[in-house]
């Protein structure tokens, strides 16, 4: 979970879009849509019945004789009760409109909620597998779907993913025994180079001048691989959430270990070190040495890329269940954009930055891993007045018999 100058992303309004809400959106639409195609049918017979009974309605002749005038009586009494029946017919006739209508909203709504229903059981195998997959992580990889039921879509769907994690779970036994052994098939040439250089400038007699400037040419090269080797190293491990040794321990304790290792530095390069503590001190749960390893590759990061004569603030404290370390140094103002991708491997901001070209371009990589792999976040701002601020955050470990710690992270 490691989290490099991220934006808290905005929360929208309406629901979410999810399957389950558009297949009830759908099934409500496809009940309203026959109900009305039904309702409309319905009407239009009524009415071209009606019309027709009054097309066929009798109306009133001319009488030519006292039997005609009866009979056209007769006949005006019957037009009139049909006119009177077919108006009672077409009142009832919009009264059924009415009363559909009604029932039609009342049988959407039902299907909204028999939809909602429905949809939830059909998904609900989706919903166990997402839940499963959640919870499978690079440490429990063995773990699989198993999906019970009929040969149907959603089994073939689990099946593919354990698949899936089979294949993943091959793929990280094999990198873990990769780092396993890389560390003593590599660093045995290195160890056979360093010796021969040795033995070069230690055999008798006077050793020419340019020999003595190869050896020790060779011998920072040397260093310098074997500290990438060791960075590669440790960003491998970190990455695949190795946690040797985990154990309880105060961060103060690992912060104040790594600044007085490097009093020397501090010290040649004539900066000014502030490190403050919060009340009470601030515990986590993890691995000592690559914390120490974190704390490490920060220090030495706000010291390397620092004018001579800089400064470096380091703070480290509890908030409410969170531990912090901050580091701050002064320098050049940089570009936020590249800052953020400093927690990426081998991303540098070059030379022109310090007037310095050491460094592989692992150690802000290696503390993102570290710290993602210890649960953490990593935050990377650039200063507005110049240099960087590194932020740290890490689950607080409330050690037995002591009470949560309330402070604030550093502005």
């Amino acid at each position: 979970m490691t989290k490099v100058s991220a934006q808290r992303p905005r929360r929208s309004v309406f629901p979410r879009r999810t399957v389950r809400l558009r297949l009830t959106a759908m099934y409500g639409v496809m009940i309203l849509v026959s109900g009305a195609i039904v309702l409309g049918i319905a009407s239009g017979v009524v009415v071209a019945r009606s019309s027709t009974e009054v097309a066929q309605s009798p109306g009133p002749g001319r009488p030519q004789s006292a039997l005609s005038r009866a009979d056209a009586r007769i006949q005006l009494l019957q037009h009139q009760l049909a006119a009177q029946g077919n108006r009672t017919a077409s009142g009832l006739s919009h009264n059924l409109v009415i009363g559909s209508v009604i029932a039609l909203g009342i049988m959407t709504v039902i299907s909204l909620l028999v939809g909602w229903l429905v949809a939830g059981r059909v998904l609900r195998p989706l919903r166990r597998m997402t839940a499963a997959t959640r919870r499978i992580s690079a440490d429990s990889l063995d773990e699989r779907l198993a999906m019970p039921g009929p040969d149907d879509e959603m089994k073939d769907l689990a099946d593919t993913i354990d698949g899936l994690l089979e294949r993943l779970e091959g793929a990280f036994a094999a990198q873990r025994r990769f780092v396993a052994n890389a560390s003593h098939e590599l660093r045995t040439p290195l160890t056979t180079m360093r010796a021969a250089v040795d033995v070069a400038v230690a055999k008798p007699g006077p050793v020419p001048a340019p020999t003595i400037a190869l050896a020790d040419r060779l011998r920072t090269e040397l260093d310098r691989v074997d500290q990438l080797l060791e960075g590669l190293l440790a960003l491998a491990r970190a990455q695949h959430g190795e946690l040797p040794g985990r154990t309880t321990l105060p961060l103060d304790y690992v912060v104040s270990a790594a600044l007085a290792a490097r009093a020397g530095d501090v010290a040649a390069k004539h900066l000014t070190v502030r490190h403050t503590t919060g009340h009470g001190g601030a515990w986590v749960t993890g691995s000592p040495a690559l914390l120490s390893r974190l704390a490490e590759n920060v220090i030495d990061n706000a010291i390397g890329h620092n004018p001579a004569g800089g400064w470096v603030s380091v703070a480290t404290g509890a908030d409410g269940r969170l531990a912090y370390l901050v580091v701050e140094n002064g320098g050049d103002v940089l570009d936020q954009r590249q800052v953020a991708e400093l927690g990426q491997p081998f991303r540098r901001l070059g030379a022109d930055r310090t007037g310095s070209d050491t460094g592989s371009g692992l150690g802000l990589s290696i503390v993102a891993a570290i710290a993602s792999a210890h649960l953490g976040t990593l935050d990377l701002r650039a200063r507005p007045e110049g240099g960087l601020r590194v932020s740290i955050t890490l689950p607080l470990a409330v050690p037995a018999g002591a009470a949560p710690v309330q402070a604030g992270v550093p502005a």
